[in-house]
């Protein structure tokens, strides 16, 4: 499996390469690793951010929104560790099953969290789980969908994925910090239930007393333990594992 670390960049710029490498994707599957420039959020290709965010408060605090070139709902990626996974058709990993797709990523995810976490406990999603409004319906984090990660029934990692007759495209989220409530409710319309979502659905790796100053630390050690864990999944399939920068 190739590895690309691309640093810090805007939302758009990132949204821009992975789908620039989604089309260029030749026969090795690859994981993308990036982080978010601060102040990011992206959401699924079919969602429309004004029927949920007050645009005049979003560009009033300088939040940078972009769509990204999957499904799926919004994704705050101010608390998060963000990558994606391509998998080209000619990979035994790829499945027309999209679903399976998703199960095949999310359990080397799984693993990545339980070595993080020094436990044996969570599992993947069996089911949709139950929304608290049908605004949360449309935010990764507040609601639980089938294959996502989780420990004591609560999200620790989800994702949104593109499909195509040459691959597919994972992109996906770990949760390491809370969201910042104050922060978050400013930027939305009333009575989306949003936030009682996230609290009841989201399970932090970093604990709800965590800081700031723990995100980074947290986001270095799970990354280097799902490259390793993906990696694996790479040489079941065969591919030679190098990074490329």
């Amino acid at each position: 499996m190739q590895i690309i670390e691309t640093g810090q960049e805007n939302a758009e710029e990132l949204m821009t390469k992975d789908r620039v490498l989604f089309e260029s994707l030749s026969s090795m599957p690859l994981l993308h690793m990036y982080q978010f420039a601060p102040k990011s959020a992206t959401y699924g290709y079919f969602v429309n951010p004004s029927d949920f965010f007050l645009m005049e408060n979003v560009e009033q605090e300088k939040m940078k929104l972009a769509r990204r070139p999957t499904g799926g709902g919004v994704i705050f990626h101010m608390w998060d560790l963000a990558f994606s996974v391509l998998i080209p058709a000619s990979s035994p990993l790829f499945s027309h099953d999209t679903m399976k797709n998703y199960a095949t990523i999310n359990r080397q995810v799984l693993r990545a969290v339980q070595r993080f976490l020094g436990t044996k406990h969570g599992e993947l999603a069996s089911q949709d789980g139950n929304i608290l409004g049908s605004g949360c319906a449309h935010f990764c984090m507040a609601k639980p969908t089938r294959y996502d990660v989780l420990l004591e029934g609560k999200k620790i990692a989800g994702a949104a994925q593109r499909k195509t007759k040459h691959g597919f495209l994972h992109q996906g989220s770990i949760s390491l910090l809370m969201p910042e409530q104050a922060f978050i409710a400013s930027l939305l319309k009333p009575d989306l239930h949003i936030i009682e979502g996230m609290n009841a659905y989201t399970f932090p790796l970093l604990g709800k007393d965590a800081s700031l100053k723990d995100l980074n630390r947290g986001r270095q050690e799970m990354s280097q333990l799902l490259i390793e864990e993906l990696q694996r999944l790479g040489e079941s399939d065969g591919t030679t594992c190098y990074q490329s920068n």
